[in-house]
């Protein structure tokens, strides 16, 4: 089970709300959301409500200013990643509604134009295992939590303008 705990304030001050599963939105909870502690698990944060807008993974630790971190400045929602023991899978699409070249992963990888010259990635099918994507290559700049199921646009979830061109899998045992 996970546990993370959200202040309002930067260096862990003002009000605290603390969590133990997925919140769509603790802004009844908190005005605002300036930093927080991860006890146990691994999570995703958003900095909107009902897990949409940036996200960011956090381990275990602390976390006492997401802003010089380049983090966002706030943070409105939280989901909890669950541990995940076994194969991971995923079938990644050129274009969307799974159309175009489509290749299959089993590990990370780290630049899907240089493994296998695909230039962009605009859906995908998460078989088994949690992901993350990344929308530069060596896993750099920003993220998105991938859990089993289809994905058939990522510009209809609401990344217009971004291109997922690493993967990695969730492994940590947090």
């Amino acid at each position: 089970m996970g546990k993370i705990i959200f202040y309002e304030d930067r260096n862990f001050q003002g009000r605290s709300y603390e969590c133990s599963s997925d919140c769509a939105d603790f802004s009844s909870y908190l005005s605002r959301c300036h930093s927080c502690r991860v006890e146990s698990g691994c999570w995703m944060v958003y900095d909107r409500p009902n897990y949409m807008g940036n996200q960011y993974f956090l381990r275990r630790g602390e976390y006492s200013d997401y802003s010089r971190m380049g983090m966002f400045e706030t943070v409105r929602s939280c989901r909890m990643i669950p541990m995940h023991r076994g194969s991971f899978r995923m079938r990644i699409y050129e274009r969307e509604n799974f159309g175009g070249q489509m290749n299959e992963l089993t590990e990370d990888c780290d630049n899907i134009m240089d493994r296998y010259r695909m230039s962009d990635c605009q859906s995908c099918n998460v078989m088994d295992g949690h992901w993350l994507m990344y929308e530069q290559p060596h896993y750099r700049g920003r993220m998105m939590y991938m859990r089993p199921g289809e994905y058939r646009s990522f510009r209809e979830m609401g990344y217009m303008n971004m291109r997922f061109m690493s993967m990695r899998r969730i492994m940590d045992i947090c």
